[in-house]
């Protein structure tokens, strides 16, 4: 049976520059399956064009915790939480709120688990440093995840912070942030390789992939466009430095 690949990004954070990079190097490696991990909107200036992209691109689309929380905000005193509502067409609120919290494939005979941030929630972050008792809990069933096989192989997003983990047989592995990455300031996303659909043993691979783009059109678009929150935006985008850690 022949090998396959299927890209896997997540969190481009309505950073067109940058996912439109990574889309690219994707489609130079004759790559034509992606999945979406969710977090599509917010912090950056275009993600209703991103969420356009990926809609006609991705093969899934996963909901991410600002998928799930944007599209109904409803405190009009957060002008930041506003803007990015409002740039959003009401039938694409409509679409992230409707989309899967995880997704399941089977590849060289491994059970693969794909969600946004945890099998709890997308709202329940699991740092790239966790404990043994978080590690467990990512390959549990849960409500949020149904009652299918019992995954051997986890990937999911949230925290941009690439990393894989294996232990006891069990493959734990984030795939970092498209647009928004906070590890290094440049965007990942991973593949993985193998025989889809195949229950028996085969080959199979997991990379993590790095491709550079243009950090400072991305904050002139978010310049020309007004977002707020220009300043922390680019110090994160240029540096990886999360804007709560950042010198005022």
């Amino acid at each position: 049976m022949p090998l396959e690949r299927i890209a896997l990004i997540s969190d481009a954070h309505g950073n067109l520059t940058a996912l439109d990079a990574v889309l690219d190097d994707i489609a130079s490696r004759g790559i034509d399956r992606i999945i979406n991990l969710g977090d599509f909107v917010g912090k950056g200036p275009r993600g209703s064009e991103v969420v356009d992209r990926c809609d006609k691109v991705c093969d899934v689309n996963i909901r991410g915790n600002w998928d799930d929380h944007l599209p109904v905000w409803d405190d009009e005193s957060a002008a930041e939480m506003i803007w990015w509502r409002d740039e959003l067409r009401a039938d694409q609120r409509e679409w992230l709120t409707a989309l899967p919290l995880s997704h399941d494939l089977l590849i060289s005979g491994r059970q693969i688990r794909l969600f946004h941030a945890s099998a709890v929630s997308p709202h329940v972050r699991v740092r790239a440093r966790h404990t043994p008792e978080e590690f467990d809990g990512m390959f549990a069933n849960t409500p949020m995840t149904g009652e299918g096989p019992a995954p051997s192989v986890v990937g999911y997003g949230d925290i941009h912070d690439a990393f894989v983990k294996v232990d006891h047989g069990r493959t734990l592995f984030n795939v970092g942030s498209v647009g928004n990455p906070l590890d290094e300031p440049v965007p990942s996303y991973a593949i993985l390789e193998g025989v889809v659909d195949d229950p028996a043993p085969a080959p199979f691979g997991l990379q993590l992939v790095r491709v550079p783009y243009d950090v400072e059109a991305e904050i002139d678009a978010a310049a020309r466009l007004g977002m707020p929150a220009l300043r922390p935006y680019a110090v994160e985008l240029r540096t990886a430095v999360y804007r709560g850690l950042q010198q005022a």
